[in-house]
């Protein structure tokens, strides 16, 4: 840890730069949790990498080396001048410094597919804590052309992200991942590991993403309403919540639903399978 704790403390003194806060910016120093997340993304010289907040770029370098090429987006103008002057000699390295919310990922790789031979998009980040969701949500409804995509994020939020739905840690967002990727716990990375050090443990975390779904529902959107309904009052049974958030017409309705799909009507949110959530809408629909 200690080479790359000089290297970033070196880094901010020379520039002059401290980590900003509103950003959420805290600096990775451990070189044992940086390998395993450039082993764990598993990049070839084939994949073009798209780093989100690369910060100082202490991934960046082992990006760049690893792969084809690698865009980074960058919203603090701070760390895109030490960025372009710590890799102006890399030719496979290119820089855009904005909101990932508001760039179209879409074109982007389709652009670089069109003007590169390159085999596989891979995402890699170190993400900010308070704007995790966003950005995971975005990647994943947004379907884009990525085979993996490998962050470091909170602890709590990255249990929630790879449970099993229907088990331990089960939220919202859980059956939305579940979806679109096969999760993958990859490493715990404790506070220690960074500068500033955060006030949370962090986790690494990989999420495969499917070739294809292989779950029956009519409309996934209407499937992912229900179960954003079911969770908005997780408190409650599933009945009630469903009926509170006038999925169900009526009490009378839900009860009929729930036993024609074969669910308890005392269930409760988290105990539902993905298929469980699929077999409701596709009732509600026919």
């Amino acid at each position: 840890m200690n080479n790359l704790k000089q290297e970033t403390e070196f880094i901010l003194k020379k520039y002059n730069v401290k980590a900003n806060k509103s950003l959420g910016q805290n600096f990775l120093i451990d070189s044992k949790v940086v390998e395993q997340i450039i082993e764990s993304s598993e990049i070839t010289k084939e994949d073009l990498v798209i780093e989100i907040g690369p910060g100082l770029g202490t991934l960046t370098k082992e990006l760049l080396e690893k792969s084809k090429k690698v865009i980074c987006i960058e919203l603090d103008k701070n760390m895109i001048n030490i960025l372009e002057d710590r890799f102006s000699l890399y030719n496979n390295f290119e820089i855009i410094n904005g909101d990932v919310l508001k760039i179209d990922l879409q074109a982007l790789i389709k652009n670089e597919r069109k003007t590169n031979n390159i085999k596989s998009v891979k995402l890699v980040a170190n993400l900010p804590y308070y704007i995790t969701t966003p950005i995971i949500m975005k990647l994943l409804e947004e379907q884009l052309d990525l085979k993996s995509i490998t962050v470091m994020i909170q602890k709590e939020v990255a249990d929630r992200l790879i449970a099993i739905p229907g088990q331990k840690n089960t939220g919202a967002i859980t059956y939305t991942v579940y979806y679109y990727a096969i999760p993958e716990k990859i490493a715990i990375v404790e506070k220690e590991s960074f500068i500033p050090k955060p006030d949370v443990t962090s986790e690494v975390i990989k999420l495969n993403i499917r070739e294809s779904s292989k779950l029956e529902v009519k409309n996934k959107e209407v499937m992912f309403r229900i179960i954003k309904c079911a969770f908005m009052q997780k408190r409650k049974t599933l009945l009630n919540a469903l009926t509170n958030t006038k999925v169900f017409n009526s009490k009378e309705e839900g009860i009929s639903i729930l036993e024609q799909v074969g669910l308890d009507i005392n269930i409760r949110a988290e105990k539902l399978t993905i298929e469980d959530f699929a077999k409701i809408t596709n009732k509600i629909l026919s």
